[in-house]
């Protein structure tokens, strides 16, 4: 009984031992700065500690030349201005030294005979100091020298070899990515299907180059990435770098650029020579309007470092040969500002212009970034990709995102529908803002957005309306959402006619219920003047007739506008502010009209409003009891037969 008593008791703990490494990691530049280091300040350092520790000690010149006279010296050594006096050893047999100096031309003989000193009392020994004059004139004159030689070497060893310019500087930033380095594949790209199809092209031109030089087909020397903000430039050349199997290197175009003039161009020669050498290789330079703006924009003319950047590049991209087989791939969201000669064919030799995804695109981009998110059985995809008309590829991200992080803040196991709806909202008009509204201004609020909705509701025109809420957000007490059903890419004059009544829905529920107007309509305001001044100049859409009458510039390929517009006459300008103001009176009007026709509607919606703060598109319908007037252009759409 008792052994197993002891079997069960805990060992004890045995000693921890503690091992203390020292190691010496030497290599040859550390010896060589030690070195340096001990031969500059070993000699100061054992003066100093030999001084203080009182076994030498300095003494003045008439101090020592009493003590010599006093018979206390046993010799006295001389080392150019030094004189060292040495005393006989005491008991312990330690030596004792004592220094002392004087000057250069004086003889230290001379100067014991004018102190009646008899030099005969004392040995003297003079030591020579030719040789150490000449070994500290030469470690005085080449030490520094070398120092500094050493110091540009491996300063320059530590940045790569320096290159052409000091310091490594002239090197490229670019960023290799190996074959199988890259994650991000084709497949993991949506909503740009003709892009992805021109660059997978580019790709299998890489990969099985022969069979398009058979047919005497050259490598397309550059792809010029065109699109607004977030439509996924970047994330496509991460696809082709996954997919490409060959080296890609990734370079922005602000990396380009240095203080220095000319380290630009000196990075753009090595980036390029660089990538010549590992080819076939794709070179992408992102945000290429950085150093592709037209030359002779800036304020030192052809000097500026952007232009001779840029003047590089154009260099480097026309001569290409056939064997290089190195395709340079860019992107911007500015291609108004590029350079005439940068664009050409023979130096991007396509251009690839990504639009904002359309319904069937943002629901592929809502799959492949719902992947590793649990969401509802019950969330309508397509629904909600009919809610995120104009949203980018990023957008969709985002909102993704947001909806995860609303579901866990709510303690929720998967992601609901209306943590998507909030998210939507979320990013394209900011969070939520609960402001203490007196209730006049809250109902004052309602009214205004109820009026936009009923007037956008019984006008065929006009979007049909997602949402009506006066919760705040951003810079609105409220907002009203519309959205189309299906993608738009063009408008009748009839639709935009409908718009700018739409805008002035609130303005007209104001004057017709509380017969005052507020500030909260002037943004309304601005949006149905900018759409009226469209239709009559740009759009040929009043009585003046199919005519231009906006400011017109000599303008490129993209838009970009040079020399002095041609303005129209002060006449004209009068006709055309006449235009705008009819057509912006007569949305209003119809507004009006509308909104005196349904007050009772009206009512029925601000009363749901003040009650729940948010009314969604069902409930908005039931409130209306009407279906939503449609166009004579959408019936004849969707029922041709019938229009015959």
């Amino acid at each position: 009984m008792a052994t197993k008593e002891a079997e069960k008791q805990p060992l004890p703990k045995q000693p921890e031992v503690k091992k203390y490494e020292f190691k010496l990691n030497l290599n040859f530049r550390r010896i060589v700065i030690w070195s340096l280091i001990l031969f500059l300040f070993l000699p100061e350092l054992i003066f100093l500690l030999t001084k203080n520790s009182g076994i030498v000690e300095e003494i003045p010149l008439t101090t020592a030349i009493t003590e010599i006279k006093s018979g206390k010296v046993e010799r006295v050594e001389i080392r150019g201005t030094e004189i060292a006096l040495f005393y006989p050893t005491d008991n312990n047999n330690i030596p004792k030294i004592k220094l002392t100096r004087k000057e250069d031309t004086g003889s230290f003989i001379d100067i014991l005979q004018k102190a009646d000193v008899d030099p005969s009392k004392v040995k003297v020994e003079v030591s020579s100091m030719f040789f150490s004059q000449i070994i500290g004139g030469l470690v005085s004159l080449v030490l520094p020298i070398l120092a500094f030689g050493l110091l540009m070497f491996f300063l320059m060893r530590r940045r790569g070899g320096g290159g052409d310019m000091m310091f490594g500087i002239g090197k490229s930033k670019a960023k290799l990515f190996a074959k199988g380095k890259q994650a991000v594949k084709f497949s993991d790209v949506a909503g740009v299907d003709e892009a992805k199809k021109e660059l997978e092209e580019v790709v299998d031109f890489l990969k099985h180059p022969k069979k398009y030089r058979d047919l005497g087909a050259r490598t397309p020397k550059g792809v010029l990435l065109v699109g607004a903000a977030g439509v996924g430039k970047t994330l496509l050349a991460k696809a082709v770098a996954g997919e490409a199997g060959v080296p890609f290197f990734s370079m922005a175009g602000s990396e380009f650029m240095e203080m220095l003039v000319g380290v630009g161009a000196s990075r753009v020669r090595d980036l390029f020579e660089t990538a010549k050498k590992a080819a076939p290789a794709i070179i992408f330079i992102d945000e290429l309007d950085a150093i592709g703006r037209m030359r002779g924009m800036g304020v030192m003319g052809g000097h500026d470092e952007r232009d001779q950047t840029l003047n590089q590049i154009l260099v480097e991209m026309d001569g290409f040969t056939a064997n290089d087989n190195v395709i340079v791939l860019a992107a911007t969201n500015r291609p108004d500002v590029l350079d005439p000669a940068l664009i050409r064919p023979g130096r991007f030799d396509r251009r690839v212009v990504l639009d904002l995804p359309d319904i069937e695109g943002r629901q592929a981009i809502m799959r492949i970034h719902a992947v590793g998110k649990p969401f509802a059985k019950d969330v309508n995809w397509e629904k909600i990709a009919k809610r995120t008309v104009g949203f980018s590829g990023a957008d969709i991200e985002n909102m993704l995102n947001e909806a995860a992080i609303a579901a866990a803040r709510n303690e929720r196991k998967s992601i609901m529908e209306e943590d998507l709806e909030e998210a939507a909202t979320k990013v394209k008009l900011g969070p939520e803002k609960k402001r203490l509204q007196s209730p006049r201004e809250r109902e004052m609020t309602a009214y205004h957005e109820a009026g936009h909705a009923v007037v956008g509701h019984m006008l065929p025109g006009a979007d049909p309306v997602h949402r009506v809420s006066i919760v705040s957000r951003g810079m609105a007490l409220g907002y009203t959402m519309s959205r189309p059903d299906t993608d738009k890419y063009q408008q009748t004059e009839s639709e935009l006619k409908d718009q700018i009544a739409v805008m002035q829905g609130g303005r007209a529920a104001e004057e017709v219920v509380y017969h005052e107007k507020t500030g909260g309509a002037s943004n309304d305001i601005e949006r149905a003047t900018r759409i009226a001044r469209a239709m009559v100049t740009d759009f040929g859409m009043s009585r003046l007739g199919p005519i231009s009458m906006s400011p017109m510039y000599e303008s490129s390929d993209w838009g970009r506008a040079y020399g002095e517009p041609y303005k129209v006459s002060d006449q004209m300008q009068g006709k055309i502010d006449e235009e705008v103001k009819r057509l912006v009176d007569e949305g209003y009007k119809m507004s009006e009209k509308i909104v005196k026709e349904n007050r009772d509607k009206l009512d029925k919606l601000v009363e749901k409003l003040l009650e729940v703060e948010t009314v969604e598109q069902e409930e908005f319908d039931k409130i209306m009891g009407v279906k939503k007037a449609k166009s004579e252009l959408e019936t004849v759409l969707e029922h041709p037969k019938a229009s015959k």
